[in-house]
């Protein structure tokens, strides 16, 4: 099984066309893909959880 991949906060906004603040918006009131907080507070997103946040967010719509 292929680990999956961690993605940078630049990266995911890239892709999720949002600002910087939104993202961190989100992280802060439970919204948005799960993040993972990597020791000296870096903040990454697994894959996995970006596309199951967009799934979501297209089954909802």
């Amino acid at each position: 099984m292929a680990r999956d991949e961690l993605l940078t906060v630049p990266d995911v906004i890239a892709e999720l066309h949002i600002s910087r603040a939104t993202f961190y918006r989100w992280l802060a009131t439970g919204k948005g893909p799960k993040p993972v907080r990597l020791p000296g507070g870096t903040i990454r997103v697994r894959r996995s959880a970006l596309d199951r946040f967009l799934n979501d967010c297209s089954a909802a719509a």
